[in-house]
């Protein structure tokens, strides 16, 4: 994995690169980003070029024997780490190298989901359980085959559980030359021992532009498209890339229908697009609306906040901001976002589609036809409605 592969992250690759130039590259580091922000890929292409035979001032040379093996994740001086499903009390992370390999390869940017994915899950809970701590320990007492710095990458310690503990010696005094890179989701799920022995490098989601564009040479996927893809993901590209396999017709015209039928109370226009188009969508195209709609009022939220400075949209959506937010209140906004995310969370769930739009749409109503705000409720799309 090369620095120029990685999507964005500019400031980033150059901090990891400086710290290679001025030699102050610490023995435990703590990537911490969300999903599908590049940090597993990033993680790769350091340890890579600390590793590289012919290092070039900014990246590696990606020909040599240590970079072709890096390409390949086969290094035997590169250790990976990550959450499995165990079958067996015995298995390591080693019994599912293959198969982590190529889900790594195929996609760098992979989340959880799509790990769990590339398995027979079942019902199982993930884990990094205590014979991979073991076999962790085991690996690293080892001297270095052929490279300068041995290097353990482990994707996801906040499947750690107790098991951590018994890794805490080794992060504070490893063996020489021996490297320990954390790639992390969620700092609050990692044993305080952990983090506290290890160096942060705070990885930020992508920009919207950094993802449409990649969607744009990657997937060949058209402009508008790949900048509607990229603001519903906000940042998050494994969930720019699943959004490309849905069958997404465009939300943007969708979502100024139904809204319009909403604030002007047009009864019979609101039960006909809740009924015929939003519980048709699919269920994951209709959590993927939900998310684009709720982006839309967090934009519509900064206007008001005349915080135009923060929003990045295409002419088409920026004007729909602009005039949405002029047009309403703030408290009518705030509210509509707190309902789509409800109704995300019910979808999620498995809510009736056909109650939870109506039921949502009804509520929009009173809010902009009426000014109504209704007292919070549990709601009648509630899971004991789920289909």
């Amino acid at each position: 994995m090369l620095f120029k592969e990685i999507v964005g992250q500019e400031e980033v690759k150059k901090n990891l690169l400086n710290t290679v130039h001025e030699n102050r590259v610490s023995h435990a580091q703590l990537f911490l980003g969300p999903e599908g922000c590049g940090s597993l890929p990033l993680a790769v292409a350091y340890a890579q070029y600390l590793n590289c035979e012919n290092r070039q001032p900014n990246d590696s040379c990606g020909e040599c024997p240590s970079c072709r093996k890096y390409n390949k994740l086969i290094h035997p001086d590169l250790h990976l780490s990550y959450p499995f499903f165990a079958k067996h009390k015995e298995d390591t992370a080693a019994t599912f190298a293959d198969t982590w390999r190529k889900a790594f390869l195929s996609n760098p940017y992979m989340g959880m989901g799509y790990w769990r994915d590339q398995l027979e899950a079942e019902n199982k809970q993930a884990n990094i359980n205590i014979a991979e701590a073991h076999h962790i320990i085991k690996k690293l007492s080892l001297k270095a085959f052929e490279a300068k710095y041995k290097v353990l990458i482990m994707w996801l310690p906040e499947y750690l559980d107790t098991q951590g503990n018994a890794l805490l010696k080794l992060i504070e005094e490893p063996p020489a030359n021996t490297l320990f890179l954390l790639v992390a989701e969620n700092s609050d799920k990692i044993l305080n021992t952990i983090i506290s022995r290890t160096q942060l490098v705070k990885i930020n989601r992508l920009d919207n532009e950094s993802v449409s564009r990649y969607l744009a040479d990657a997937y060949r996927v058209n402009e508008q498209q790949a900048a509607e893809i990229a603001f519903i993901s906000n940042g998050n590209l494994q969930q720019a890339i699943d959004l490309l396999t849905e069958d997404n017709k465009g939300y943007f015209d969708v979502m100024v229908r139904w809204l319009r039928y909403c604030v002007v109370d047009a009864g019979v226009d609101v039960i006909k697009i809740c009924e015929d188009e939003l519980s048709k969508l699919g269920r994951e195209n209709q959590k993927s609306f939900l998310l684009y709609a709720i982006n839309m009022m967090r934009q519509a939220v900064l206007f008001k906040a005349d915080m135009s400075q923060l929003i990045h949209l295409p002419e088409a959506e920026l004007g729909f901001v602009r005039k949405f937010g002029g047009h309403y209140q703030l408290r009518q906004v705030e509210e509509t976002v707190r309902l789509l995310e409800e109704a995300y969370y019910h979808i999620e769930r498995n809510a009736n589609p056909k109650l939870l739009f109506l039921d949502l749409s009804l509520q929009l109503v009173l809010i902009y036809k009426y000014q109504t705000f209704p007292a919070s409720r549990d709601s009648i799309y509630s899971d004991n409605y789920g289909m």
